[in-house]
């Protein structure tokens, strides 16, 4: 796999990741709107949202690590 691929499997997981946080985000309009009538959120649907983000942080990580130089650690050149 050269380094297209792999440029090219970055941008796909990051539509991905895109995509997953729109769910997340619908998912977490559901229950704030239920929370606005005054009922009680649906716990699956929170449940849900936490899922989706968990899998769109995952799909991040994957990108870095696609897009990261080879040899060299992801957040080496962090300096905070």
């Amino acid at each position: 796999m050269g380094v297209e691929d792999t440029a090219d499997l970055a941008d796909r997981l990051e539509a991905i990741a895109e995509e997953l946080g729109d769910l997340a985000f619908d998912r977490l309009r559901t229950a704030t709107a239920a929370a606005g009538r005054g009922s009680t959120p649906d716990p699956a649907v929170v449940a849900e949202e936490r899922r989706l983000t968990r899998a769109r942080r995952a799909v991040e990580k994957a990108m870095v690590l696609l897009r990261t130089p080879t040899g060299a650690a992801p957040g080496a050149d962090d300096t905070d």
